[in-house]
């Protein structure tokens, strides 16, 4: 869950904050492999992460802007 919220608040528009791109998220993500987050998740991650772009794009998310 940890992988899909923190994918979810970096593609996000915030008030202090512009969306990060699909591209950017994935990297800050494998960048925290081994320290934030658990590498054998981030390999699953990156696995599927094609799906997180279209659920995105699906809900009007700014990470398949890039496509």
């Amino acid at each position: 869950m940890a992988i899909a919220d923190v994918y979810d608040a970096l593609i996000s528009e915030r008030p202090y904050k512009k969306a990060f791109t699909h591209e950017e998220a994935v990297k800050i993500i494998t960048d925290g492999s081994g320290s934030h987050f658990d590498p054998r998740l981030v390999k699953v991650f990156l696995s599927r992460e094609h799906e997180f772009r279209l659920i995105s794009m699906k809900l009007g998310g700014k990470a398949g802007l890039t496509l």
